[in-house]
């Protein structure tokens, strides 16, 4: 029996190309330091601070307003640039997509209960659950500009917890940033950093589940 009873999981880096490596590439193209680009558009991401992007992932920023402050503090640096530019790469085609919707919904028809536990913003929202059948792929739904947390917090991921009804000894979390990795881990959940080989996080994560050989869950 699999000691596993539920699985949590980032959208973006996951369901998409990571929004932090198009970030970095988006930076090199334009000749920005890659330290640079990532800061201009999210800030100490491995915190939760007052920066603009995580009061807007919170809820409580605007999108507009956070656009113009994020636009201020790079020109406090002398950088002129919207840094929301930086992230225009999230629309281009997705080969994986296909590939990894279908490996999540085995693992929610295995019978294992699942959640989204996304850090996202309020006028995303529409366009971002046409992308992936939602409703299939989890019990839950966790969207930081709606409870008003965000990742790595801690309250955002008991949240999720309390939602999807698991004990976090039994709970797999999945996300392409390392510290909100950690943050589940110092929890008691399983993590998996999933990186641009995102169908290995899949891999991973059925070897915690216990898949034999023929791909399907114990």
């Amino acid at each position: 029996m699999a000691a596993v009873d539920g699985v949590l999981f980032d959208f973006g880096g996951i369901f998409t190309v990571s929004p932090f490596s198009v970030a970095r590439e988006s930076g090199l193209e334009v000749g920005l330091d890659v330290d640079v680009a990532m800061e201009l558009c999210f800030g100490p991401y491995h915190e939760d601070t007052d920066h603009p992007w995580h009061r807007l992932e919170r809820g409580e920023m605007p999108f507009e307003d956070a656009r113009r402050a994020l636009q201020d503090l790079a020109a406090d640096r002398g950088i002129e640039i919207d840094p929301f530019t930086l992230l225009f790469g999230l629309a281009r085609e997705d080969d994986l997509k296909d590939a990894v919707v279908g490996r999540a919904l085995a693992v929610r028809e295995a019978g294992v209960r699942t959640g989204l536990v996304t850090n996202n913003v309020a006028e995303f929202g529409d366009h971002w659950r046409r992308m992936v059948p939602i409703d299939d792929l989890f019990d839950v739904v966790i969207d930081s500009c709606e409870v008003g947390c965000r990742k790595p917090g801690e309250r955002i991921y008991r949240l999720a917890l309390d939602a999807v009804g698991t004990h976090p000894g039994r709970t797999v979390f999945l996300d392409d940033h390392p510290a909100n990795v950690q943050a589940a881990e110092a929890l008691g959940m399983m993590g998996i950093v999933v990186d641009d080989d995102r169908l290995a996080a899949f891999d991973a994560l059925d070897a915690l589940l216990g898949d034999g050989e023929d791909g399907r869950h114990a």
